[in-house]
């Protein structure tokens, strides 16, 4: 399955603290996909998770791979967390 055309939403993924990763995808709405540019993960999976993230370290080092994402607000949310390493939280209140 090709996710790549299409598909623009989608960023890099460098440095990122999986723990805060793997839960902030189980707030996704919509399918992650992650691509190291052989192999596809969907993130959704906890399988493919562990599969997915193990594939993403080589040597101690993180290896190049892309996030893509359906839904335009997970964009958004695993962008934030790639870029600052934090998920902006919901301050407003009623």
């Amino acid at each position: 399955m090709d996710f790549t055309n299409g598909n623009p939403k989608y960023f890099d993924i460098y440095d990122v603290d999986f723990e805060k990763l793997i839960k902030a995808i189980d707030d996704c709405k919509g399918a992650v996909i992650l691509v190291d540019g052989e192999n596809s993960f969907n993130l959704k999976s906890k399988l493919s998770q562990m599969v997915g993230l193990f594939a993403l370290v080589r040597g101690g080092q993180l290896t190049h791979a892309k996030l893509y994402c359906k839904d335009e607000d997970d964009m958004a949310m695993l962008f934030r967390l790639n870029l600052f390493g934090e998920i902006k939280e919901d301050t407003t209140e009623e």
